[in-house]
């Protein structure tokens, strides 16, 4: 299936400051894989050491959070849209 992967601003100078990118995959895991895979530096942004996702990483497809779906297991059809998403803490001390 050709899907979507749209990449957040933080990451893009790990992947070749693309906004976006195209491929195919089946489910969010072999999106996320592809995209490591071509843009290496990325990996250690999106996994841990022991290859999970991290828990600041947050994925989307077609706006629906996968951790509420299947996981990175979730099936991708024609068309659809992979978001990452990092979690953004911070704020003043006040």
């Amino acid at each position: 299936m050709a899907v979507k992967v749209i990449i957040p601003t933080p990451l893009r100078p790990y992947a070749g400051k693309q906004e976006s990118v195209e491929m195919e995959a089946g489910n969010v895991r072999e999106a996320l894989k592809g995209l490591t895979t071509r843009f290496g530096e990325l990996k250690k942004h999106l996994y841990s050491d022991d290859g999970r996702l991290r828990s600041f990483v947050n994925v989307y497809v077609n706006d629906e959070d996968i951790r509420y779906l299947e996981k990175e297991e979730t099936q991708l059809r024609d068309g659809d849209i992979v978001s990452i998403v990092p979690s953004i803490a911070g704020g003043t001390g006040k």
